[in-house]
């Protein structure tokens, strides 16, 4: 498993992270015990994989301290969050944000967190979370609890990576997370370039997307935007339009290709997967291991999805829908 240096953090981060979130958190979704998730994640460590992401809301700090129990603690690296505000939109308060850091600490048994997130900013929390979130919590950081600042964009809300591109501006978070695919690659112009003037450690989320496992299902979408002139037309006579992906010299599937082509994008630090699956934390892990993939498949991908903004995202926000938001306050 390659290591890599996250950015202005000097942290030593394998390229592949475990992520305790998601739709599946570990496997508790689908209905796994504690153990069997715990499992999952030293299973990970085993493998090579030494970054491990979760937050405050998923219900999973505890499961992932239980499976790097009596790992020396910088053998790993620890990545937690903490959200900007409620899904009705109820901001969290600065007590609020300060207790769950302290809540984080205890429940991952640890004195000190590597990398604390703002969870989820977008251009309507931006001003809140940045002028009294991170302000308060960067008084916290200056009491040793955690290392690193970092921000994760809340996608569904800002296809355009609107507010991590006003944080680069502002020159606040060594680590981002941000949304990137072989499908959805607009932060290679708005945020990998100023990400990496600043050194900013980057971490790749939705590299993989569930359309990449159901081909019909992949096929009837990329269709969509074929008759809507969004990809070229020829796409919609195509029987598998991302065949030319899977070949002997390049991947073995459209997951391997995924997550190869996020790992290899300039800027890209760590790529982000979960899973409650054992054979899929291998899998995975393997897939970023590979060599890169063919500059030829990658440059066809980038004229055929360049343009796409959002795509395996959504549902999005546009913009006018953003400013509407944003003026009710």
């Amino acid at each position: 498993m390659e290591r890599r240096i996250l950015g202005r953090t000097n942290l030593e981060v394998s390229v592949a992270g475990l992520g305790a979130g998601g739709g599946v958190q570990l496997g508790l979704r689908n209905g796994a015990s504690k153990g069997q998730a715990a499992s999952i994640v030293r299973l990970a460590f085993d493998l090579g994989i030494n970054f491990f992401d979760t937050a405050h809301g998923y219900g999973t700090e505890d499961v992932v301290a239980a499976g790097l129990q009596g790992i020396p603690r910088d053998q790993y690296v620890l990545s937690t969050k903490f959200s900007i505000d409620k899904p009705n939109r109820v901001k969290m308060t600065a007590d609020q944000a300060v207790a769950g850091l302290d809540n984080s600490l205890d429940v991952l048994g640890t004195d000190c967190i590597d990398i604390f997130q703002l969870h989820g900013i977008d251009p309507v929390n931006y001003d809140y979370a940045v002028n009294t979130l991170a302000q308060v919590l960067l008084r916290e950081k200056e009491k040793g609890k955690f290392r690193f600042l970092g921000a994760t964009e809340f996608s569904q809300r800002d296809l355009d990576h609107v507010a991590l591109g006003k944080g680069l501006e502002a020159d606040l978070f060594d680590v981002i997370m941000v949304a990137f695919s072989m499908v959805n690659q607009n932060a290679r112009d708005s945020i990998f370039p100023r990400s990496q003037d600043l050194d900013v450690g980057t971490l790749i989320m939705f590299a993989s997307r569930n359309l990449f496992g159901y081909p019909e299902r992949l096929k009837r979408e990329l269709d969509k935007l074929a008759q809507t002139g969004e990809l070229p037309e020829r796409l919609a006579g195509e029987a598998e339009p991302l065949k030319f992906l899977i070949h002997q010299a390049g991947a073995e599937n459209l997951v391997d290709a995924a997550y190869r082509y996020a790992r290899d994008e300039p800027g890209a630090h760590v790529v982000l997967f979960g899973t409650g699956n054992p054979d899929h934390v291998r899998a995975n892990a393997e897939y970023l291991s590979r060599p890169p993939l063919p500059k030829t498949d990658r440059a066809k991908l980038h004229i055929l999805f360049g343009a796409l903004v959002g795509f395996g995202v959504e549902p999005g926000m546009t913009h006018a829908q953003i400013e509407a938001e944003a003026a009710k306050g």
